[in-house]
């Protein structure tokens, strides 16, 4: 039975009993505390934390899921992997246990021609928390599993909870006998590798309280018994296909066998080419799915993951022989075999190849140099009798080559090393710390989301009224200072307000938040300065108390700042035209990836391998403002998932979406889902002037432009600039490029005549300074200074020009000194018959560049040096002139 087909089997068995069918969310989690969704019931967690209330009593999907913490294990083990499908059903305070356990038997049980599994009932082996009694009766008396293969085991391996106080229960497993040549008889208590976990029951029915591990209290029942179950589709693959291991079933074994016909290495012909094999798979599959859900390459965060696996594979075909791009043939096979199971990878086929193809050129580029840097590195570390790589190598790699840390950790590790990780950490840390500051505290400001989370279970969600309107009364309803929960604030206090219901928009979708005044029935005022949405359902308002004290449950008249609201919109509205713009001209592959709305301007970002050609980019240009002179009406409608995708409406990559959305319509050009402001007509946005575009990141690139009034103050002041340029020139406006095109051809030659006499000058005087050369016991010393201002590259051909006019067999030195920019410069060279009088060009630079505060080095027949100091430079000669002396 192929995968597509167990997915299919999973989702009718259980819609047919009354659950809810939920979508895969995507792999960018919705959760600050997760950069990937690693498990399939991280959609459901806000319905068990209580922090939602479920809309459904029954739910069950397949839910994709990636983790990476034993990256390095993969394909070393045949149990490892990267990307994996949790299959599961879940019940919000409807069934229980014996409605999990007997779903799960009928399931997988049922023969496969009345749409179940077909497993051999024979072959099935139960798990149970060891004080779970009821579940192990219900095994035993209602499904009939007899006795001896029903096992109790202790709290590590089968009690659930999330690691911190909240939700936990007793869970129980469905195990697979695989056969005796998978390991000894005695069930999952004796050997996991022949019964497998194919099937885990979670029982959510306790609290626990705070402790380490399974060390913690249990505070009591909860208000609502809950089912959390998760089953492995690449095992129960593994079973169905009755092959080995999870490598071998069919989304992954065509991956193998592409490897194996491109590089021709047989799966099965070693350990350690198999080891590689599994590693493309695992990777290549993974790749797909994370681009696919809108994750580009980087170097940071969940882009960093992408790009560290995607290299990993690369690499790795490059050891199995590869040579040349290999990840084309390679998505393609993965885009095949796993778009049966998620059709939109197919949609979106073009931008997925597009993403991962630019990052195949990119590294493919750096791979060379980076590995010859690597193994001087190793070559030199090994030469100084260390097992240790430096962090600052490692660091280079990385930010210069573009190597992931981890890539270098494997590379050294195959030649014996082991690299200075808390170095490299060390310098990417002051690197980032230089770039940019941590933006987690503007988005959750100083407080423990438990105290949002409070709010919300004693309030309620916030009621958002901004779409209508821009002002209106509300009652607060949670109130922090300082980041902690307070009945009161005083005047100069920066206060975060929860109202019970507000017009201030939450930065959210790219949209920036409002800002405006609260009016406390009191007199109190609080200036808003910022709304953010920590938790779903709470939004909070942060500012400052300007006068007055503000207390819990008191009432407020709200008031946005309308213009920038408006201004705010504008660009919005403008941003979905540019979108649409962008599509029309570049295809789909232009699919969004971020953006800002901010007053008066936009930044707008999409897929794309190369830059947008200039003419493209005016044409799209000049596409929406004669959009916006149609007049086009802009409305908004919330409607089913189901409805918005059939009137073709786009998706942001990495937004969770829930059952019903906000589908945003520019007349007949333009339909987005969007939680945004916009204007109500097109005409509104007056005018809308693209700046430009550059490269944000592998495949990504980024528009900015000006909306209305701040696009025509722009154009205003180019007018006034191309009016000026013309008087200056004495043409007409559209003869500008030729003519300052034409004077900076002609100043570029007279720069390089200029540079041509200078040159000539300073050269004439070779022979003077050769022809001045003192004796210093025997050695021919031509030493001075020439005018300053002469570059490096004129002083260094003077250099050897005064050398080569002092006759071969007599020993000699040349050292002259300059100035440029206020700071000391020195070339010198040594003939042959100087070296062999032990007199060497780098160790006089040396000397004389400490002389003058700086540094130097070079060759034994020709240095150079430099210094902070001009006026040490003839303290400079005369420290050249006595090591001449002293060597001579």
């Amino acid at each position: 039975m192929e995968s597509a087909e167990i997915r299919r089997r999973w989702l009718s068995f259980f819609e047919k009993r009354g659950h809810t069918v939920v979508p895969s969310a995507s792999l960018i989690a919705d959760d600050p505390t997760l950069l990937l969704v690693p498990a399939g019931m991280v959609p459901f967690k806000p319905y068990f934390l209580g922090e939602v209330t479920p809309p459904y009593p029954r739910a069950v999907s397949v839910q994709k899921c990636v983790r990476t913490p034993d990256i390095e294990e993969v394909g070393k083990t045949t149990r490892h992997g990267t990307f994996f499908q949790m299959c599961g059903n879940f019940s919000f305070g409807d069934y229980f246990k014996e409605g999990a356990i007997t779903l799960g038997w009928e399931l997988l049980t049922s023969s496969q021609e009345s749409g179940g599994y077909g497993l051999d009932p024979e072959k099935l082996w139960i798990t149970v928390y060891e004080g779970d009694d009821e579940a192990e009766r219900i095994w035993r008396d209602v499904v009939g599993v007899p006795a001896e293969r029903v096992q109790r085991l202790g709290k590590e391996t089968n009690y659930w909870d999330m690691g911190v106080p909240g939700p936990c229960g007793p869970c129980s497993e469905i195990n697979y006998d695989r056969g005796p040549e998978f390991g000894p008889e005695g069930g999952p208590a004796v050997n996991d590798e022949r019964y497998v976990e194919i099937w885990n029951l979670v029982f959510m029915q306790y609290e626990r309280g705070p402790g380490e591990g399974k060390d913690y209290p249990i505070l009591g029942d909860l208000p609502a018994q809950n089912i959390d179950t998760g089953l492995g589709l690449e095992r129960l693959a593994m079973i169905l296909q009755d092959v080995h291991n999870m490598y071998e079933t069919d989304t992954l074994r065509v991956v193998m066998d592409k490897a194996s016909e491109l590089t021709g290495v047989r799966y099965g012909a070693a350990d350690h080419s198999d080891v590689a094999l599994r590693v493309v798979a695992d990777h290549m599959r993974t790749s797909v799915m994370l681009i696919g859900d809108g994750v580009t390459p980087g170097n940071e965060g969940r882009g960093y993951v992408l790009r560290r696996i995607m290299r990993r594979a690369v690499r790795n075909m490059r050891l199995l022989g590869a040579d040349g791009a290999v990840v084309g043939e390679l998505v393609d096979v993965v885009l095949t075999s796993m778009g049966r199971q998620y059709p939109e990878l197919l949609t979106d086929r073009k931008r997925i190849e597009t993403v991962a193809l630019a990052e195949e050129a990119a590294f493919l580029k750096t791979l060379k140099a980076g590995t010859n840097i690597l193994d001087t590195a190793v070559t030199d570390t090994k030469a100084a009798g260390s097992t240790v790589l430096a962090g600052d190598k490692a660091f280079l790699l990385h930010d210069t080559w573009g190597f992931p840390i981890d890539l270098t950790l494997e590379m050294a590790a195959e030649q014996g090393l082991s690299v200075d990780e808390t170095g490299f950490r060390r310098l990417m840390k002051e690197q980032r710390e230089r770039a940019k500051a941590d933006a987690r505290a503007k988005k959750q400001g100083h407080a423990d989301l438990s105290a949002y989370r409070e709010v919300a279970d004693s309030s309620g969600a916030t009621e958002f009224i901004g779409y209508q309107d821009t002002s209106g009364e509300a009652t607060v309803v949670g109130l922090l200072v300082d980041g902690v929960s307070a009945p009161a604030a005083q005047e100069g206090d920066e206060v975060e307000v929860v109202l019970d219901r507000t017009p201030f928009y939450a930065e959210g979708g790219g949209q920036l938040a409002d800002t405006g005044r609260i009016t406390f029935s009191s007199g109190a005022v609080v200036e808003v300065r910022d709304v953010q949405r920590p938790v779903p359902g709470v939004i909070v308002h942060k500012g400052v108390v300007q006068v007055g004290e503000v207390t819990l449950g008191a009432a407020a008249d709200c008031r946005i700042d309308v213009t920038r609201r408006r201004s705010i919109a504008r660009a919005h509205s403008a941003t979905h035209l540019t979108h649409q713009a962008l599509r029309d001209a570049l295809g789909p592959t232009a699919a969004q990836a971020g953006s800002e709305n901010a007053p008066g301007r936009f930044r707008f970002d999409f897929g794309s391998p190369a830059a947008v050609p200039g003419s493209v980019l005016q044409d799209v240009e000049q596409k929406i403002n004669e959009v916006l002179a149609r007049d086009l009406d802009v409305t908004a409608e919330v409607m089913s998932m189901a409805d918005a995708k059939k009137q073709g409406a786009i998706a942001e990559f990495g937004e969770k979406y829930g059952d019903r959305v906000r589908v945003v319509t520019i007349g007949d050009f333009s339909k987005e889902l969007c939680g945004g402001t916009h204007v109500h007509n097109t005409a509104q946005l007056g005018l809308v002037k693209l700046l430009g575009e550059s490269s944000i990141g592998s495949g990504v690139r980024r528009v900015e432009a000006l909306v209305g009034t701040d696009a025509y103050r722009f154009l205003a002041r180019e007018h006034t600039v191309v009016a000026q340029l013309t008087e200056l020139v004495k043409g007409r406006p559209e003869e500008l490029p030729e003519r300052v095109s034409g004077m900076l051809g002609r100043l570029r030659e007279a720069e390089k005549e200029i540079e041509r006499f200078r040159a000539e000058k300073v050269l004439q005087a070779a022979a003077g300074l050769a022809s001045g050369a003192r004796d210093i016991h025997g050695v021919a010393l031509a030493a001075g200074r020439v005018p300053d201002g002469t570059g490096a590259d004129d002083l260094r051909k003077l250099v050897l020009d005064v050398r080569g006019r002092i006759p071969g067999d007599r020993p000699a030195v040349v050292a002259l000194f300059t100035v440029v920019k206020d700071r000391p410069l020195t070339v010198i060279a040594t003939n042959e018959a100087a070296r062999e009088r032990g007199l060497k060009a780098g160790d006089l630079v040396r000397t004389a560049a400490k002389a003058l505060g700086g540094g130097g080095g070079g060759k034994p027949d020709v240095a150079q040096g430099g210094g902070q100091n001009p006026a040490a430079i003839d303290d400079a000669l005369a420290a050249v002139e006595r090591l001449v002396a002293e060597s001579a």
